[in-house]
């Protein structure tokens, strides 16, 4: 997709390849639309599937703040009063919470459902995510945080990018990855590589975590069979291959920073299988990579 990108990207396309060890990213944000930007000594802390924190029940600040902003969405369209009556009005409820964002399972637009035609306008559904999601709370880190973190060697890891490769030995992995920071290109960036084949040992305890570096799309993450890549809607052919193998979906950036989350799993089970952004068509356009889990269970 042919997208313009803003300054906030440069210093991430920019960024120079290096080593460091740790990550540093933000720490959760509770329930604030726009917290300030992260110190580069913070952590992030575990994150829903969706990326935003409650999201996972009804009565968390992801709801509150879904309700917000489809409220917003809704009165451009409909006017003051008419959302309930609206042919989606049940979006409004839990229901429709549950629908967009998914929780535990991937959102109902992620696995062949569409979304409102009156929310498209003829638009990619990314970037109708990216823009309704733009606010939402959680985690954040400045361009110059991202650039840094994305060329970053994870610790305890064999990085050969030449080969495109990063080979984890021990049973603690840490990576941090940029979703589509090289534009018109959708890939994933990855200790200074794009979409490197990653190998971890059978039982290692995965940490995964995710900034959205797309100016003006919604991206996620999720482990998942190897092939799936080759369906335009992956979360109809495959789930996530370990449970909370998953994050659903992170919002463009704003003045406020690019959207951070984690996911984290327990890779059990030896195989080949992939990474990949679940968002409709992006796979198929090359946000994905291979990931291999190797020696007994």
């Amino acid at each position: 997709m042919n997208r313009a990108r803003v300054g906030l990207i440069a210093a991430v396309v920019l960024a120079a390849a290096g080593t460091g060890t740790g990550l540093a990213l933000a720490a959760a944000g509770g329930g604030s639309p726009a917290p300030a930007p992260a110190t580069a000594s913070q952590p992030v802390g575990a994150a829903t599937p969706s990326g935003i924190p409650g999201t996972d029940t009804a009565g968390g600040p992801g709801y509150s703040w879904y309700r917000s902003a489809m409220g917003r969405y809704y009165g451009r369209y409909f006017g003051p009063g008419m959302m309930g009556g609206s042919p989606y009005g049940w979006m409004m409820g839990q229901g429709g919470f549950r629908w967009m964002l998914g929780g535990t399972v991937a959102p109902g637009w992620e696995r062949g459902g569409s979304l409102p035609g009156f929310m498209m306008g003829g638009a990619d559904p990314g970037t109708v995510m990216g823009r309704l999601f733009a606010d939402a709370p959680g985690p954040r880190v400045s361009a110059a945080q991202a650039a840094r973190l994305g060329a970053q060697a994870p610790a305890d890891a064999q990085v050969d990018r030449a080969a495109r490769a990063i080979t984890f030995t021990t049973r603690t992995v840490r990576l941090v990855v940029l979703a589509s920071p090289s534009m018109p290109a959708e890939n994933f960036r990855i200790a200074g590589t794009t979409n490197p084949a990653i190998t971890v040992p059978a039982g290692a305890q995965v940490t995964m975590e995710l900034i959205n570096a797309d100016a003006d799309m919604a991206h996620g993450l999720v482990i998942t069979a190897a092939g799936a890549a080759r369906s335009q809607m992956p979360m109809m052919t495959a789930a996530p291959a370990f449970p909370g193998a998953a994050l659903w979906l992170l919002g463009q950036p704003t003045a406020a920073g690019m959207h951070a989350a984690t996911l984290s799993f327990t890779a059990s089970a030896p195989g080949s299988y992939q990474y990949l952004c679940p968002v409709p068509g992006h796979a198929e356009e090359g946000m994905a990579g291979s990931f291999a889990v190797t020696g007994p269970a």
